[in-house]
C-alpha cells in the first residue's frame, strides 16, 4: 500500500502489487473521506481477495460505501459480483456498458446498486466531500470516466498514462518514463481527437498528481503538466494506421 495523500479525514492510497503470473500489472486505487471510502477500478477475482484482505489497513469494510468502474475491462469489474454481494457500495459504470455487466455473473439481487453514468459525467458526495466523475469517452473505451478529487487534487486516469514495464511506482524523469508509455497508448488509444480533448479538459482543473491505473504516477504538477503536454501532441490509434486492413495469406 502506497499513500499519496493524508491530511485530516481526507487519505489517498493505491495498491500496485496486487496482480501476478500472467496479468497484466493494475493500481488499485482507493479515497476515504470522514467516514466513507470508494475503490476504483477495483480488479478481478484473484485481486479482489487480496485487496479485501488489506482494505482494513485503510477503512473499515462498513465504511465502504462506492466503487468505481473506469469502463468495462475485465482487469477492472471481473470481481464487480463480490464486491456488491458483501458490501453494501453503490457502483458507478458508464451507461452504455449496464447491460454488459451481468456477463460478469453479477447477481440480479445487487444490479439495482449499479448506477449508471451518463456521458456528460457526475458528481457524488463521498463523506461529504465531492469526487467529479469526469468524461473520457474513447480512452480507451466509448464509455470511459476519470476520477478528480479536489481535495488531493489527484487526477485517476485509468488506462490513459498507463506504463509497462517500469520498476518504479511514482516516475521521477518523464523523458526516461514515456519509453513505457509510448507504445500503449499509440496502439490502444484510437484517436488523436480524444486525446486532445482529454488534454484540453485536464487543463481546466487543479491537478497536483495524476494516477492511472497502471504502472506509475506522476507525483508533482510539474510531471502531470508534462504528461498532459505529451498526451496533447501525441498521434495515436487510427490516425497512425494505414489505408487498409492486410489479408492473410
Amino acid at each position: 500500500m502506497i499513500s499519496l495523500y493524508d491530511k485530516g479525514e481526507h487519505k489517498n492510497v493505491f495498491f500496485d502489487d496486487l496482480t501476478s503470473g500472467q496479468m497484466v500489472q493494475a493500481n488499485q486505487h482507493v479515497i476515504f473521506h470522514g467516514n466513507e471510502g470508494i475503490v476504483l477500478d477495483p480488479g478481478g477475482h484473484k485481486v479482489y481477495t487480496k485487496l479485501f484482505s488489506q482494505l482494513p489497513g485503510v477503512m473499515k469494510i462498513n465504511d465502504l460505501k462506492h466503487v468505481f468502474f473506469s469502463h468495462q475491462d475485465p482487469d477492472i469489474i471481473a470481481a464487480a459480483n463480490g464486491w456488491l454481494m458483501v458490501t453494501d457500495a453503490q457502483a458507478y459504470l458508464s451507461a452504455l456498458w449496464m447491460r454488459f455487466i451481468p456477463h460478469f455473473g453479477v447477481d440480479e439481487k445487487v444490479t439495482e446498486r449499479i448506477k449508471p453514468i451518463p456521458d456528460e459525467g457526475l458528481t457524488i458526495s463521498l463523506g461529504g466531500s465531492p469526487l467529479k466523475f469526469i468524461p473520457a469517452h474513447f480512452l480507451h473505451s466509448c464509455g470511459n470516466f476519470h476520477v478528480y478529487d479536489p481535495v488531493s487534487k489527484i487526477f485517476y486516469t485509468g488506462d490513459l498514462g498507463a506504463s509497462l514495464g517500469q520498476t518504479y511506482s511514482k516516475v521521477e524523469d518523464f523523458d526516461s518514463h514515456v519509453q513505457y508509455m509510448e507504445g500503449f497508448h499509440k496502439r490502444y488509444m484510437p484517436a488523436t481527437k480524444a486525446l486532445k480533448m482529454w488534454a484540453k479538459t485536464a487543463r481546466t482543473l487543479d491537478i497536483e498528481m495524476i494516477a492511472p491505473q497502471h504502472g506509475a504516477v506522476f507525483p508533482t504538477r510539474e510531471l502531470s503538466v508534462r504528461f498532459i503536454d505529451w498526451i496533447d501532441g501525441l498521434e495515436c490509434g487510427v490516425d497512425i494506421m494505414g489505408d487498409s486492413f492486410p489479408v492473410p495469406a
